[in-house]
């Protein structure tokens, strides 16, 4: 599934969109950032309510394919100024990371 797709079928509020064709190939759900640097998988995309300029750096060091912030997080001028600097996809919804996570699943099964 690529990014533009489950955009579409959550639906996700497009803060920047990076790479509408990047391939989404899992996901990641934390808000602790150094635990997400060593966990979060390449390809994936990562759910947090964590909305600062560090957020951009995790997501360029672990590769995911965009970052979603849950429970109507906005992400303050200098994370968007960042992703946009950066080249990350940063998306948001008013999901719970809970049901954000099971939707997303469920796209992603076989």
């Amino acid at each position: 599934m690529t990014v533009q797709q489950m955009i579409d079928s959550i639906p996700l509020t497009v803060f920047h969109l990076d790479d509408p064709g990047h391939l989404v190939e899992g996901g990641y759900c934390g808000d602790l950032l150094s635990w997400v640097m060593g966990r979060a998988p390449a390809g994936g995309a990562w759910l947090t309510i964590m909305s600062n300029v560090n957020v951009a750096a995790v997501a360029s060091l672990t590769d995911t394919a965009c970052v979603i912030l849950a429970e109507g997080v906005i992400p303050d001028a200098p994370l968007l100024d960042k992703a946009k600097a950066q080249g990350i996809t940063l998306l948001g919804t008013d999901l719970p990371v809970y049901d954000c996570a099971v939707r997303l699943g469920r796209l992603l099964e076989p």
